[in-house]
């Protein structure tokens, strides 16, 4: 069976981004928790002293917005490291085998790898749940005064889903009709 893999400088290089995600993450998620106790009202850092970017150290043992928190633990392992895992080898395969993605679109597809993995690894490696720090007010929008606390991988992870959208947008929109990649 030929899974037709290409690597190359095109697709090797937006890779190393995926490597320094995950090491930015998981040196400030063991920073956090090497320095501080865990606790959802004790602020480490209010950054600009106005209260807008609080650092805490919070756990979340469920997936984003703390959802599937109240689910049997014996069937997270399966839905938050078995699943994401497969989700994140398809799309690393898909990177590797296709043409279809531009520049940008590798770039973003990296950034999402490496923050999806740096989860991952906590997922696995802390029994208490991921280490989330980051803490923005978010002045009552969508019922949030306080938008749910996250990390340097939950950054990644939706920057670059919100750039790979805008540059399948954009490059929809600049094809004519008949153009072949």
């Amino acid at each position: 069976m030929k899974l037709g893999i290409k690597f190359d400088k095109e697709r090797g290089l937006p890779l190393i981004l995926t490597g320094i995600i995950i090491l930015v993450d998981q040196c400030t998620k063991a920073f956090i928790a090497a320095k501080w106790p865990i606790s959802d009202n004790n602020v480490i850092a209010d950054v600009f002293n106005n209260g807008f970017l609080q650092i805490l150290h919070r756990r979340n043992d469920a997936i984003a917005f703390s959802l599937g928190r109240n689910m049997p633990d014996s069937i997270k392992p399966a839905l938050f490291v078995v699943v994401p895992l497969l989700v994140l080898g398809v799309l690393l395969w898909y990177y590797l085998k296709s043409d279809d993605f531009t520049r940008m679109q590798r770039w973003a597809v990296a950034g999402i790898l490496g923050g999806g993995m740096g989860n991952i690894i906590d997922r696995i490696f802390r029994p208490a749940g991921v280490v989330d720090f980051i803490d923005i007010k978010f002045y009552g929008l969508f019922g949030f005064e306080r938008w749910p606390t996250f990390n340097a991988a939950d950054s990644s992870v939706v920057v670059c889903c919100i750039l790979l959208f805008i540059s399948i947008i954009l490059d929809s929109k600049n094809k004519k009709p008949g153009d072949v990649k």
